[in-house]
């Protein structure tokens, strides 16, 4: 992305998911949403716990903005950004 990009840390976020998703750990399921105000990023195949940590992780990158939460739910979720709100920063 280039140096002038308006949200620079989103290419972070997709090279440090990608490279961790590689271990197999945990998948990376579909591309990210801008959704309103909020940029989602879809991890699953793990446990709550591996997820949750997976997503402190990336919370604790560099130049991410303030505010970084989890939304823990499923494939039976009605919409998107629905379920139980987990704060990271």
């Amino acid at each position: 992305m280039p140096d002038d990009y308006p949200l620079p840390w989103i290419g972070e976020v997709e090279q440090y998911l990608a490279e961790r998703e590689a271990g197999g750990a945990f998948e990376v399921y579909d591309d990210s949403e801008e959704l309103g105000d909020d940029f989602l990023y879809f991890i699953t195949g793990a446990s709550e716990e591996m997820l949750l940590a997976v997503a402190a992780d990336v919370a604790a990158l560099p130049g991410l903005p303030p505010g970084v939460y989890a939304i823990v739910t499923d494939d039976e979720a009605e919409e998107m950004g629905v379920g139980r709100r987990i704060a990271l920063t």
